[in-house]
């Protein structure tokens, strides 16, 4: 774990609500219905906090962990060109919750948090929800504009596009 700080306030936002975007940021909030049942939901949830989603997004993970953990530093990797160093500020693993949160450290082209969740509802729905904050940080993220929030967007709906993927076939039960 690195003592390097993070690039903005207020660090654990996303914990107690997904919605909440501080004054000058952007939010994000993607959901995405993976299936039905505990078996999808406990696929899911692995898949979240082990990073295996991500990696079959086909970024780069190198993590301070093998599994998501407050804490852990992260640095995704993005084309091979782009790095993005974050730290795990919480995570959850509860019978119908479970997935974590990153804030942004410094040389990310962001600056702000994204979290990762996995929920079961009471009909036994089981959804992914991408939620984040941000604002650009890089000068190449400022110059992308729109651009860099439509890329934004789309990783969010991939997310869930690859989750449902891995879950496939998962018994309900």
């Amino acid at each position: 774990m690195s003592s390097a700080p993070f690039t903005y306030e207020p660090v654990g936002a996303t914990r107690d609500d997904l919605t909440f975007c501080p004054p000058g940021f952007r939010p994000l909030l993607v959901r995405a219905r993976l299936g039905e049942g505990r078996k999808v939901f406990s696929r899911a949830a692995e898949a979240v906090l082990t990073w295996e989603m991500h990696r079959a997004l086909g970024v780069g993970i190198d993590a301070t962990a093998d599994r998501a953990a407050p804490g852990v530093d992260v640095t995704v990797t993005l084309a091979g060109l782009v790095r993005a160093p974050c730290r795990i500020i919480w995570s959850a693993e509860e019978p119908r919750r479970a997935g974590w949160a990153y804030g942004t450290l410094q040389d990310h082209p962001e600056c702000g948090e994204e979290a990762f969740l996995v929920d079961r509802t009471g009909d036994g729905t089981v959804w992914l929800t991408v939620a984040a904050f941000s604002r650009p940080a890089k000068w190449y993220a400022k110059a992308a504009g729109p651009a860099t929030r439509g890329l934004q967007h789309a990783y969010a709906r991939r997310c869930g596009a690859v989750l449902r993927r891995i879950c496939a076939g998962y018994d309900p039960n």
